[in-house]
């Protein structure tokens, strides 16, 4: 019983860890590459994408997507989508799908030589997962004067701080509530069952040793 009780603590907090890492914001040093459009087929990934754009019409089979297209500071390729998320989840509020893709064009930096590298720092949310064609969603971008700037993920951590302290008032709450309405409840039930098997016990020797007395009087055949 110990096993399952510690099993299904674990999903659960493996389920908020990843949920939490989805949808807080991230920030990754990169230089855009390309911009482009591109019309999506939505399948069993469709989760994974955000609302049709505020102010059109929604189809939920497919739709054009903005995509920025960039290489991260270890040559590695990332792609990004570029979608608004409206009033939906997660809470964003973000409009500005065009802007930021006129934003992304012109801050476009290839790898040629005698072109000095534009490094820009990317705020999205979301995984990168080629088997299931997921993408993260671009929040924000801004230029920076080297890939080695350090952001600290001040959202996050004021996010996450909150959330500990309003898990721990929880967990005190529960514990003194447990303590004043639960235990005392389980310690009577313990008490009785002691007590009912007591009783159990006393009542099967008395039958017994009747038995035995009625036994012993029997005559013998």
């Amino acid at each position: 019983m110990r096993y399952v009780k510690w099993t299904f603590i674990g999903s659960f907090w493996l389920l908020v860890a990843s949920f939490l890492h989805y949808t807080l914001p991230q920030h990754d040093v990169a230089r855009i590459t390309d911009t482009y459009l591109e019309r999506i087929d939505f399948g069993e990934n469709s989760i994974f994408w955000a609302n049709a754009p505020t102010g059109d019409a929604v189809n939920p089979q497919n739709r054009d997507v903005f995509f920025i297209q960039t290489f991260r500071t270890n040559d590695r390729p990332m792609i990004y989508r570029n979608e608004d998320t409206g009033w939906g989840w997660p809470p964003y509020f973000k409009f500005n799908t065009s802007n930021l893709q006129a934003q992304a064009a012109d801050l476009e930096s290839r790898s040629t030589s005698g072109q000095q590298a534009q490094w820009v720092v990317i705020r999205h949310y979301g995984w990168r997962n080629e088997f299931l064609s997921i993408y993260p969603n671009a929040i924000k971008i801004w230029r920076v004067d080297s890939p080695d700037v350090t952001i600290i993920p001040w959202i996050n951590i004021t996010i996450l701080t909150l959330l500990a302290g309003f898990s721990w008032a929880i967990w005190v709450r529960w514990r003194r509530f447990r303590q004043a309405r639960i235990d005392p409840v389980l310690e009577d039930i313990g008490d009785s069952l002691e007590a009912a098997t007591d009783h159990v016990i006393d009542r099967r020797g008395k039958v017994r040793r009747w038995w035995d007395n009625v036994r012993g009087k029997t005559p013998a055949r």
